[in-house]
């Protein structure tokens, strides 16, 4: 038996993928329930996944599988369809990455433009191909926020896989902490005794400070995006 939410929730999906033939985002999601974050989202789809009414395919952007509707919701004509960031179409077969993705944590929000507070508690999750990881190194995900990276191909909004380590070669994509309470997604670049984080788009400077106020948290090794 579902609860109360978990029906409200299958049911707002399913009535605008009917409607417009795109799902809902999860902020909509959190509004129509009226939750007070989108972790409880989170649980509300991961307990119908494990009830059998919903699939999530890792494999893509927010995308969900409506596999069946309860008695309650139950609608004439229904046959399970995929929803994403385009029209529905119908189930794919199976693609292996499925079998390897994992579930990595949000550590919430990361500026890609002026360096934000570093952020170091879990919102919600997000499923990631297992190509995305490498060896036994430990892996997290943040939230883009800003422009200053979209020469990058790093967009406001776009999930990042971040790789965590706290070296990192020049050239490369890296979360730096900066004075121990800013964080910043920039490209690394050392100066002799100066640590340059440079933007990927003209609008936004690069930074040059020194060595010992930046600290890389981890290095960029995968992107997600919401369509």
């Amino acid at each position: 038996m579902l609860t109360r939410k978990q029906l409200e929730l299958l049911d707002f999906i399913q009535k605008r993928l009917e409607r417009d033939g795109v799902p809902p985002s999860f902020d909509e999601m959190k509004e129509a329930l009226d939750l007070r974050s989108k972790s409880g989202i989170h649980r509300l789809i991961t307990a119908l996944e494990e009830r059998g009414f919903l699939r999530r395919l890792p494999h893509r952007a927010r995308a969900l599988e409506i596999v069946k509707l309860p008695e309650a919701l139950s609608r004439p004509g229904f046959s399970p369809r995929v929803i994403e960031g385009g029209a529905a179409t119908s189930p794919p077969a199976a693609l292996p990455v499925e079998a390897d993705a994992l579930e990595l944590p949000v550590m919430g929000r990361i500026a890609a433009g002026v360096p934000i507070e570093a952020i170091s508690e879990v919102s919600h999750h997000v499923a990631v191909p297992g190509s995305m990881l490498s060896g036994q190194h430990r892996h997290y995900a943040l939230e883009v926020r800003g422009d200053s990276m979209i020469d990058a191909g790093i967009h406001d909004g776009d999930i990042v896989v971040i790789r965590e380590q706290t070296t990192a070669e020049n050239g490369e994509i890296v979360v730096a902490l900066v004075e121990g309470h800013e964080a910043t997604l920039k490209r690394f670049r050392r100066q002799g005794p100066m640590i340059a984080l440079e933007a990927a788009n003209p609008a936004h400077p690069t930074r040059v400070l020194p060595a010992e106020a930046v600290k890389v948290q981890g290095r960029l090794v995968g992107l997600i995006r919401s369509y």
